[in-house]
C-alpha cells in the first residue's frame, strides 16, 4: 500500500497552498522532518513561507488546534514563537488527502551553550512559556511512562526488527529499567502543565539576541523540568553549570520544584525507548529507512541495549546539582 505522503510531490504542495489563496510560485525547498513533511513555498511578490503537512493518524484536529491556540497564545504574550499563520481565519487547512497548516519563515542560528547569559536568556524565555501553561491541555496527551516507555517497549518487541539473539537482552533491561522508571514519577509528584515538549537546541533559533521557539508538535502535558533538560550537553559538571545558568533565568518568570531534578535521567531513558519505538513504528514510510539505514542492523540493536544498561545505571545515580 503506497504511503500517504508518496502524492505529496510539488504539484500536490502547490495545490494544498492555492487552496488557501496564496499563489506559490514553484521554489519548494524540502525541510528536515521525517514525523511530518515540512516544505519551504515560495509566494508570488511575498516571502517564502513553512508548510507542515501533518502525518495522518497522529494528532487529532482537535489536537492540532490546541497546539495552535497555545503558541497563539504565547506571541499574543510577546514572547517570540513561530506561530502559524492564520488564513481565512483558520491555522489549520485541508485538501485533498492532507491537513496542513502555514508558517512564515523563521531564520536564525543555534545558541551558544558555553555564554552563561544567553542560557539565563533561554531560561527566562521557557519561564514565560511555562507561566502560560499552567493550565493543562484538554486534549494531548501526558509525556508519562505508559507511553513513551511501557507502550514503545512493547512497540520494538512486536515490531520483527530486535534480533533474536539481543531480544532476551533487551527484554530484561527495560524491564528492569521501566521498574525503576516507575518508580522515580511515583515518588516525585509534579504539576503538569503545558510543555514544548521537544525542547533541544534544534528547535531554538537565535537571533537578535533572542530566542525563537519553533516546531511546537510534540507539545503535550508534563513536568516543567521535561522542557530544560533537552537543553544541556556535555560532562555533568558542565550540564550542571549550564542547568543553573537556565534555572537563573526562568525563576525570574515562574517557579521551579528543585524536587523535579530527580527525573531527569528518567525522562532521559524514556527518550531513548520512544525514539526506537518511533522508527519502528515509522518504518513503512521509506523516508524513514533512507534517513536512518542503520536501525535495525545487529550493531545498532547491540549498541541499543548496552546505552540502555548505561542509562539505567544513571537513573540510581544522585541527581544532577542545579540548586542556586
Amino acid at each position: 500500500m503506497a504511503h500517504l505522503y508518496a502524492a505529496l510531490d510539488p504539484d500536490a504542495v502547490m495545490d494544498c497552498v492555492e487552496s488557501v489563496g496564496l499563489r506559490p510560485d514553484a521554489r519548494i525547498l524540502t525541510l528536515n522532518s521525517y514525523e511530518n513533511r515540512v516544505f519551504q513555498i515560495g509566494i508570488e511578490d511575498e516571502d517564502p513561507i513553512v508548510g507542515k503537512f501533518y502525518r495522518d493518524a497522529r494528532w487529532t484536529d482537535a489536537q492540532i488546534l490546541e497546539e495552535h491556540d497555545f503558541t497563539e497564545e504565547l506571541k499574543s504574550l510577546e514572547l517570540s514563537v513561530v506561530a502559524p499563520l492564520r488564513i481565512n481565519g483558520k491555522t489549520l487547512h485541508k485538501s485533498g488527502p492532507f491537513r496542513f497548516t502555514l508558517y512564515p519563515r523563521q531564520a536564525g542560528r543555534t545558541p551558544n551553550l558555553e555564554d552563561e547569559n544567553a542560557l539565563s536568556v533561554l531560561g527566562r524565555a521557557i519561564g514565560r512559556i511555562h507561566a502560560a501553561g499552567q493550565r493543562p491541555f484538554g486534549h494531548r496527551p501526558e509525556l508519562a511512562s505508559q507511553s513513551h516507555g511501557h507502550d514503545a517497549r512493547s512497540a520494538v518487541l512486536e515490531c520483527g526488527y530486535l534480533p533474536a539473539e539481543l531480544g532476551a537482552s533487551y527484554e530484561s533491561v527495560t524491564e528492569q529499567m521501566l521498574r525503576d522508571i516507575d518508580a522515580v514519577f511515583e515518588s516525585t509528584p509534579y504539576r503538569r502543565i503545558r510543555l514544548h515538549g521537544d525542547c533541544h537546541m534544534g528547535n531554538v533559533l537565535w537571533r537578535e539576541e533572542v530566542p525563537h521557539f519553533v516546531d511546537f508538535d510534540d507539545a503535550r502535558n508534563g513536568p516543567a523540568v521535561q522542557d530544560l533538560w533537552m537543553m544541556l550537553s556535555g560532562e555533568r559538571s558542565d550540564q550542571e553549570i549550564q542547568l543553573r545558568a537556565i534555572i537563573r533565568g526562568y525563576l525570574e518568570f515562574c517557579d521551579f520544584d528543585f524536587s523535579e531534578l530527580r527525573l531527569i535521567e528518567a525522562l532521559r531513558a524514556l527518550r531513548m525507548l520512544y525514539h526506537s519505538a518511533w522508527i519502528a513504528r515509522r518504518w513503512d514510510d521509506p523516508a524513514f529507512p533512507q534517513a536512518f539505514p542503520w536501525w535495525g542492523s545487529e550493531r545498532y540493536w547491540s549498541e541499543h541495549v548496552l546505552e540502555l544498561r548505561e542509562q539505567w545505571a544513571m537513573i540510581h545515580e544522585p541527581p544532577i546539582a542545579a540548586y542556586l
